[in-house]
């Protein structure tokens, strides 16, 4: 197959960033941002407009990735460890690796039928709400979506939204590679933003590690569909013993040697940088 010149070019980016440790930088070329105004998001869809929004989004979405799904152009070969979602009762943030547009959706199928009717929140970057890229602005503004954004002001509502959603006992999903590398299939360490959440929510972190396996099913761009394994491993809880700081830190060094340890036993091989 011939391979597409600009995935081909994601691919060397990967491996440039790698190699330099620039694990929170994207390779893609994100658009243009502007900063998100607080009076421009409805986090908790209090207005019956964005309700409605949100109701026409997630059909909508749904019904674009069960397209992929039954097109096989998403494949979800396997679940393991749904156990842990469903030994944590209440608010609970769910942290997963980032490749693809598709991710969040296949985290989604994972969870949906052990979720008690709720949605899957999903922490976004401010670009992705202010100028979201084609075809997905619809998906981006109001399939339960949070945006971060650079206005203090915005953020105090962003936090004060996550604390009221936990309190509810809802799932929120969070990045913490920060970036979306294109199939990449290594852990990158991660940043603070999930776990100083959990900590300052008294919430449980549920790490989730998705693994790939070429198929037999071409994508259009020159290489195979890959098929993931969603892997649910236990809940890591903040230690009340620590200060917020050093609670942080664990969290985070946990859910990272957690990651790593599927990686290494899925792929049998060690974790290692600078050779993609």
């Amino acid at each position: 197959m011939e391979k597409n010149p600009h995935k081909l070019e994601l691919l060397r980016r990967i491996a440039e960033l790698e190699q330099k440790g620039l694990w929170h930088l994207d390779v893609e070329d994100d658009p243009e941002t502007y900063s998100l105004m607080p009076d421009k998001v409805d986090y908790l869809n209090k207005k019956l407009s964005n309700k409605i929004l949100n109701r026409i989004a997630n059909i909508a979405a749904t019904r674009f990735y069960e397209k992929l799904i039954a097109n096989r152009q998403l494949i979800i070969k396997d679940i393991r460890g749904i156990e842990n979602f469903t030994a944590v009762k209440g608010g609970k943030i769910v942290t997963c690796n980032h490749f693809s547009v598709c991710d969040n959706y296949a985290v989604w199928v994972a969870l949906r039928d052990h979720m008690d009717g709720k949605m899957l929140y999903k922490v976004i970057r401010e670009g992705n709400y202010t100028n979201p890229p084609k075809p997905f602005g619809l998906f981006m503004r109001h399939c339960n979506t949070l945006p971060l954004s650079s206005k203090t002001a915005t953020m105090v509502k962003f936090l004060r939204a996550v604390k009221t959603l936990l309190e509810r006992g809802e799932t929120i999903l969070i990045y913490p590679e920060q970036s979306m590398w294109w199939n990449y299939r290594k852990p990158k360490p991660l940043q603070d933003g999930a776990f100083t959440l959990a900590v300052r929510n008294k919430t449980p972190i549920l790490p989730i590690f998705i693994t790939m396996e070429d198929s037999d099913v071409p994508d259009g761009d020159g290489f195979f569909v890959q098929e993931y394994t969603l892997h649910i491993l236990p809940a890591i809880y903040p230690d009340p013993t620590l200060s917020r700081a050093d609670a942080q830190k664990k969290m985070k060094k946990e859910n990272y040697d957690a990651w790593v340890k599927v990686y290494e036993e899925f792929y049998q091989k060690p974790l290692v940088y600078g050779d993609t």
